[in-house]
């Protein structure tokens, strides 16, 4: 995240003494990505960071894979996907290959008896319904419908609910999350042309600093596995920290759409990237305003992608009989474009209300068995006139 931040209190310089009001150091943590180059904060923490004083157990969570070479065009009703009470449990991975997995998650009770820690991915959590708040060693974000929650790997998290009828799309990257560089300055400043700006972050506040001893559950995600660490310290014991590095929130209805007397191709709807995939918001929007134009997208090859759609609310004018909650994959190797008749229908339309997410992989997907038990059967089909 390219906005410096800090919360709390830490010492005027760098990697000197900081001591406690009885005399003892605070304990300095690099929180940094790609080693010593990219994106970093530094944490100072009540306690050593490193107290690890058990591994319960270890296992598998790895999806499993039903289709890994796949050429057929996917329908997904992902809202008949059956809540769970536990956080983790609840998410299922639908799509996936080495730089991504895709998935969608129904918690329906709060993460508080332990705390979690994805030590291979950024995460983004895309809320579509619920709202609550996010809560880090790093401060707190409250969340609500629309919102991205983009957590940088390693980050220590629990996550509030409000109510038990929460739904989450979600994406794992294994390369860090950033927004489009086309967007931004040499200095990483977004441009008066970016379709949203700094002030539409919502950054992390109220800090909470614990200073407890005990037996503290994490559940770390590393290399498929899922291990259960025991800390012999609360981990939310940060007293303040400073840098570029954090868990912050973007709601996708802060995203002002570009538009243009034809149709605009799909870059212009981007919000977040990866060298290995992209993700664009399509929202609520003027049509384009050439006296012969076609709002309808045009038939398009996947030649180098595959695309994925989350639909979220609205007018879905490009396809028929998609409902909220739906997923749709389109893998590289054949074209798709609009349903028959939607070309048709959407000359002289002037506007849309559609919500989505989209998320272009530059690699193929595997389908997961998770995501086969979603599948409609004749999605692939509905091209045929």
């Amino acid at each position: 995240m390219p906005i410096y931040h800090k919360l709390g209190e830490f010492p005027q310089k760098r990697h000197v003494q900081f001591r406690k009001p009885d005399g003892g150091l605070y304990y300095e943590q690099l929180f940094g990505t790609e080693g010593f180059h990219g994106h970093s904060s530094l944490l100072y923490q009540v306690h050593r960071p490193t107290q690890v004083k058990e591994i319960l157990k270890s296992y598998s969570v790895e999806p499993e894979i039903a289709i890994d070479k796949n050429i057929k065009s996917l329908l997904l009703k992902g809202f008949e996907l059956k809540p769970e009470d536990d956080f983790l449990d609840s998410r299922k991975t639908m799509l996936v290959n080495r730089d991504c997995a895709i998935g969608l998650a129904a918690p329906r009770k709060s993460l508080r008896t332990y705390f979690y820690k994805n030590a291979d991915a950024d995460e983004m959590l895309f809320i579509h319904k619920g709202t609550g708040t996010l809560r880090t060693f790093m401060g707190n974000i409250p969340f609500e419908y629309g919102d991205y929650l983009i957590i940088p790997r390693g980050m220590i998290y629990q996550i509030d609910f409000d109510t038990e009828d929460n739904r989450i799309f979600y994406v794992e990257s294994v390369a860090p999350l950033y927004t489009p560089k086309r967007y931004k300055n040499s200095s990483g400043q977004l441009l008066e042309h970016s379709p949203f700006c700094e002030r539409d972050f919502k950054l992390p506040q109220e800090l909470e600093t614990y200073d407890e001893k005990g037996d503290f559950v994490i559940k770390i995600k590393k290399e498929g596995m899922l291990h259960e660490v025991v800390y012999a310290t609360h981990p939310f014991d940060v007293i303040g920290w400073d840098g570029y590095n954090y868990p912050y929130s973007f709601s996708i209805h802060n995203f002002e759409p570009i538009t243009g007397r034809v149709h605009q191709p799909p870059p212009v709807h981007q919000t977040f990237e990866t060298p290995a995939f992209v993700v664009c918001s399509f929202c609520p929007r003027l049509y384009d305003y050439h006296p012969l134009s076609i709002p309808a997208p045009y038939n398009h090859s996947n030649i180098d992608s595959d695309e994925v759609l989350y639909y979220v609310d609205g007018d879905f004018m490009s396809r028929n009989n998609i409902e909220q909650g739906h997923i749709t994959l389109h893998p590289k190797g054949i074209p798709h474009g609009p349903a028959p008749g939607a070309t048709e229908r959407s000359i002289g339309q002037t506007v849309t209300q559609e919500l989505a997410v989209m998320v272009d992989t530059f690699r193929p997907l595997m389908v997961t068995k998770e995501a086969m038990g979603l599948d409609d059967g004749q999605y692939y089909k509905s091209w045929v006139e």
